[in-house]
């Protein structure tokens, strides 16, 4: 099994965290975006990374690469056994994926006024602000166990200094906050981290 991984994207990194937390012996092969052959994008129908190659599996989509390590690698599971629950989470992870990660990747693509810049990270810190009560509720996103949806959330959280983004401590993100915590204070984040990535947190 060999996923070929961007060292520095949010995208990249939510896989490594799905194969750090299950401990899946698998040879990752890091890439600068710019460094990626076109004999290795071909590989993905987006031409981009990651891709995930296994025996004669090629996959390329974040959604189904994890879903797959977690259905083939199913100790520990991360998603909930009952049909409700991970329908839920798959509504979140879509939501995440739709919603949040444009904003990110705008704010990241550095390709705006800094007035538009401005506005984008305002919508972002909104968005986040808007699920910070559901940690008063739940030890993690929606769920009291750690899910593909905390992977999807962990690297963007994570990348949130880096983009000019340092959310305020106050009552209100106190939860979210608390839960950042939480989820960086994981060994299987901290070991899905590349040497970039460890220096993004400032």
């Amino acid at each position: 099994m060999i996923l070929y991984s961007d060292r520095d994207n949010h995208y990249s990194h939510r896989v490594r965290i799905v194969l750090a937390e299950k401990d899946i012996t698998c040879e990752i092969r890091e890439f600068d975006t710019e460094d990626v052959s076109d004999e290795i994008l071909a590989m993905s129908n987006t031409h981009q990374l990651p891709i995930l190659v296994d025996r004669d599996l090629n996959l390329s989509d974040t959604g189904v690469i994890m879903e797959y390590l977690d259905e083939r690698f199913p100790h520990p599971p991360l998603l909930p056994v009952y049909p409700v629950s991970r329908a839920s989470c798959r509504e979140l992870m879509l939501r995440i994926d739709r919603e949040w990660c444009p904003l990110v990747d705008q704010i990241l693509n550095s390709r705006m006024t800094k007035k538009k810049e401005m506005q984008v990270k305002e919508e972002l810190v909104q968005q986040l602000a808007t699920i910070s009560p559901t940690f008063k509720e739940f030890a993690f996103f929606m769920n009291e166990d750690f899910t593909l949806v905390d992977c999807y959330l962990a690297p963007i959280l994570w990348r949130l200094p880096s983009m000019g983004i340092n959310l305020p401590y106050n009552k209100h993100l106190k939860p979210l906050l608390d839960y950042q915590a939480k989820l960086f204070d994981r060994p299987g984040f901290n070991d899905s981290l590349t040497t970039i990535e460890r220096d993004l947190k400032v």
